[in-house]
């Protein structure tokens, strides 16, 4: 499977792991603990951006909480049609791209997002879209969090999962590729400083200091 395709997987998905999968749920442990993160780094005015946003429930979580300026991407166009009903008021309020992240990052301004966070979405990108990760590096001011699936039943991440060849990948439902990925290396090696770690369920979540933007 080629990057186009993992796009165009989640781009028209339905049924399980769908926007109104996610929405039905609702806020999770996952949730609360990205916010915790939040707090202790960023005011409840500081631009927040989720990266593969869905339905919008953890940023419902976050407007909840008190924060006022969100943002999400999401490549899902069915997701907003969701939010829109479950959650109207973060549908009201926020600013949404209904597009690949891939498509988005590289036209956003440095340092744009006072925190930039990701709940199961960026273990989909395809190793030769591993580029994207400089530029989410790039528009984090003071925060980054990854909450993803680092290891499966076939063994433990690649160190970075750069390049196809190098990807440990697993597939969900037989056709979604899941790459397990060293959050800790891949975002070290951009030169971010990792402050926080803990297991989260199945994932680890993982939160960065981006480094200075005249870094």
């Amino acid at each position: 499977m080629n990057e186009n395709d993992v796009l165009a997987s989640w781009a028209d998905r339905a049924g399980e792991y769908s926007p109104d999968y996610y929405a039905h749920y609702g806020a999770d442990e996952r949730s609360e603990r990205v916010r915790a993160h939040l707090a202790e780094r960023v005011d409840a005015d500081a631009a927040v951006l989720e990266v593969g946003c869905s339905a919008g429930r953890h940023l419902e979580h976050l407007r909840e909480a008190g924060y006022a300026d969100l943002h999400g991407i999401e490549i899902n166009e069915t997701a907003f049609d969701v939010m829109a009903d479950e959650y109207p008021d973060l549908f009201a309020a926020g600013t949404f791209h209904a597009a690949a992240v891939e498509d988005v990052l590289p036209d956003v301004e440095d340092d744009r997002y006072g925190a930039v966070f990701s709940v199961e979405t960026l273990q989909h990108v395809h190793p030769d879209n591993a580029w994207v990760f400089d530029d989410l590096v790039r528009v984090a001011k003071d925060l980054i969090v990854t909450v993803e699936i680092e290891k499966g039943e076939g063994g433990g991440p690649s160190p970075s999962a750069d390049t196809a060849d190098d990807a440990n990948v697993n597939y969900v439902d037989d056709d979604v590729p899941l790459y397990y990925r060293d959050w800790a290396s891949v975002l070290g090696d951009r030169g971010c400083e990792q402050i926080a770690a803990e297991t989260v369920g199945n994932d680890t979540l993982r939160a960065f200091e981006p480094p200075a933007a005249d870094d």
